[in-house]
């Protein structure tokens, strides 16, 4: 349901006009040959944040600057050859735009405005190319006026940081989070949602973008570091939850249950997660760790059941650990300053791991498409002969560009045609009847202040945030307002419907060339993800475990907002793949500090799970896992269980977590009968 704009909607919207109307007269005033474009530049580095208005300015002007630069070199070289210029530009914007799609943060704005401002530049300047550096420096120059103007508004008049924003993202993931957490520990806090679960992870991945505009709000540059430190923890504790979830389940449906001490314990654990307790979070985590150790049940003689319990004690001490630090952390953000004593709770390999999952075939796949558009674009510009095709091969290569990134780009080029072509009669209006009264610039700014403060209240709303900012681009770029009025009807008419072409003709070519969607995606992703824990299992990736962890959690994060958004129900993909994952590596890890037989009963477990995922990624679908790898599993189990020591312990929880991981209603584990127990493995304490 529509709501009226709040006033922090019109404020942000009055401060966006304020600096559009402030760079239209400094660049009226400097005779800049285009001073709309410096309008429309405020309408697309706006932000309500300042930090993200700062760092679209900035990325937009590197970016301007290095597309001007090619214009600048390629159109002289080869102006009289038009097929061999559009191969170059399209070649060149389909690099860029490669270059784009391999980088997630909002750095990838910078390869974006370097792959379309190519044409933007190059194209009209074909008809006359000893002006080529004139156009790309007035280009530039009313570019950086507009961002100048919007950074300038922007952090004088009632600046937004970007912090609280941030906080209250966070604490809003801390309460989802908190509701997994209570309801897995006690069915008496039962309250979240599957759904809710597969949020969480998208959520992570998303303060990518307001971390990467941290960086930009001078106030509060210095937290970066401390909230990349909480991103991690709290992308560590979405498997955590997932594990004890699982392993809590299967321990419930057992005769023997969950222990009566545990089960009370477990709900005090809850309600101190649900309670957020600050200051006084660190004893109360101690308390719970001195009663966590005591409840620990395992040894040689330990049935399925103590295995269970075992593994999930050693989840709920994880669990308190990475809670206290990211209740810590948070706390350090909420305070804005860092606390360099702070040492923390969890330390395990699996943080500080930068790995990235790309989908390299996509992402080329994507860039040719675009690439091949705006080449077969010109090549029809050429035939026709059409002086305004110009026109049309820039929006297309700009709508082309803009939503190449999406699984489904055609939906939103769709909607980029919409508001392109009801930006006409809007512009024209404006331009043919209304402006041709203003006979100064103070009444030329009230004119233009109805339309434009109106629609940038719009831009505020997630829904219509593309609406506004095509509304207020296109409108201003379709008025071509410089210093004098002298607008040609002819002349609007041809270049605004050659742009609106130019965007239909990108728009039938992507449904031709991409009508796969997201459902293609996911099944990328989870193949991937088959590889990956298939050649991980064999040991292919052996040492690095900081990057696998990332990649893979990473991996998790673009996976389940696909699979929470499709009709098809896949359970616990994405969770389920995860928890394999780290236990795979924490065998590998484990396997070599355990006496021969366990190290070779491990080391077929792990062959095994490589030949189950292999098998996936060869049919193209998920398998059921072989009974011979349970039977793998149990064996390592009796092995492992007969051990003393660290090492002993940390694999047999990791082994557990592969039993219920794939062998979710397999009957209960019964162990193998004459295997001896030892002490300790060499090096180990009990």
């Amino acid at each position: 349901m529509m709501t009226l704009p709040s006033w922090r909607d019109w404020l942000f919207s009055a401060k966006t006009f304020l600096a559009a109307i402030l760079a239209l007269y400094i660049g009226m005033a400097l005779g800049l040959p285009r001073p709309y474009w410096a309008m429309s530049t405020v309408y697309i580095v706006s932000h309500p944040l300042i930090g993200a208005t700062r760092s679209k300015g900035l990325y937009r002007v590197i970016g301007t600057l290095i597309g001007g630069a090619a214009a600048i070199l390629f159109v002289p070289r080869f102006v009289n050859e038009p097929i061999m210029l559009s191969l170059v530009i399209s070649l060149w914007t389909g690099t860029l735009l490669c270059l784009s799609l391999r980088d997630r943060t909002p750095r990838n704005y910078l390869f974006m405005l370097s792959a379309y401002t190519l044409p933007m530049i190059a194209l009209p300047a074909v008809s006359q190319p000893e002006a080529v550096f004139d156009i790309a420096l007035a280009r530039s120059e009313e570019i950086v006026l507009g961002i100048v103007c919007a950074s300038v508004v922007a952090s004088i008049v009632f600046p937004s940081k970007v912090a609280p924003v941030l906080e209250a993202r966070i604490g809003a993931w801390f309460k989802d989070a908190g509701a997994w957490a209570a309801e897995a520990l006690s069915p008496a806090f039962a309250s979240s949602h599957p759904a809710t679960r597969h949020r969480l992870a998208a959520d992570i991945l998303s303060l990518d973008q307001y971390i990467t505009h941290l960086a930009y709000d001078a106030a509060n540059a210095d937290m970066v570091h401390t909230t990349r430190e909480l991103q991690s923890r709290m992308s560590m504790l979405l498997p955590i939850l997932s594990s004890l979830t699982a392993t809590l389940d299967a321990a419930r449906k057992l005769e023997q249950g969950v222990p009566a001490p545990l089960t009370g314990l477990m709900e005090a654990i809850a309600r101190w997660i649900l309670s957020s307790p600050g200051a006084r979070g660190r004893d109360e985590a101690a308390r719970f760790q001195r009663q966590l150790a005591d409840a620990r049940r395992s040894g040689p003689d330990a049935e399925w059941n103590d295995l269970l319990i075992a593994h999930a004690v050693t989840r709920l001490q994880s669990l308190i650990r990475l809670w206290q630090d990211c209740l810590d952390l948070r706390d350090m953000i909420a305070r804005g300053e860092a606390d360099t004593a702070w040492k923390p709770a969890y330390r395990r390999w699996e943080l500080g791991g930068k790995a990235r999952h790309y989908d390299h075939g996509m992402i080329l796949f994507a860039a040719a498409s675009a690439s091949l558009a705006i080449f077969l674009s010109c090549l029809l510009w050429i035939g026709m002969g059409w002086n305004d095709g110009a026109s049309a091969v820039i929006l297309g290569a700009v709508s082309s560009c803009f939503f190449a990134a999406q699984d489904e780009p055609a939906p939103l080029i769709r909607t980029f045609f919409t508001w392109a072509a009801v930006s006409i009669p809007l512009t024209a209006v404006l331009l043919f009847l209304i402006i041709p009264a203003a006979h100064e610039f103070e009444t030329l700014a009230l004119m233009l202040a109805i339309p434009f403060l109106a629609i940038g209240t719009l831009a505020s709303h997630p829904r219509f945030t593309m609406a506004a900012m095509l509304l207020t681009v296109n409108t201003a770029s379709f008025l071509g307002l410089q210093g004098a009025y002298d607008a040609d009807f002819t002349a609007f008419f041809n270049s605004s419907v050659a742009g609106v072409c130019g965007v239909l003709f990108a728009l039938c070519w992507t449904l031709l060339t991409r009508p796969f969607g997201a459902e293609l995606a996911m099944r990328r992703l989870l193949r991937a993800s088959w590889k990956d824990l298939a050649e991980t299992a064999a040991g292919s990736h052996r040492g690095d475990y900081a990057n696998l962890t990332s990649h893979m959690l990473d991996r998790l994060g673009l996976l389940v907002p696909r699979l929470a958004a499709s009709d098809d129900d896949h359970g616990d993909a994405g969770f389920g793949e995860l928890r394999v994952g780290f236990s795979t590596l924490d065998l590998q890890r484990d396997e070599h500090r355990l006496p021969e037989t366990a190290h070779v009963a491990i080391d077929r477990v792990l062959q095994s799970v490589a030949g189950h995922y292999r098998e996936c990624v060869g049919h193209h679908g998920q398998r059921q896992p072989p009974a011979s790898l349970r039977e793998e599993i149990d064996r390592a189990l009796s092995l492992t269980k007969a051990e003393l020591g660290r090492a002993a312990r940390e694999a047999q929880n990791a082994l557990v977590e592969l039993r219920i991981t794939l062998f979710p209603d397999a009957a209960r584990f019964v162990a193998l009968t004459g295997v001896p127990a030892t002490g300790p493995s060499a090096g180990e304490t009990p």
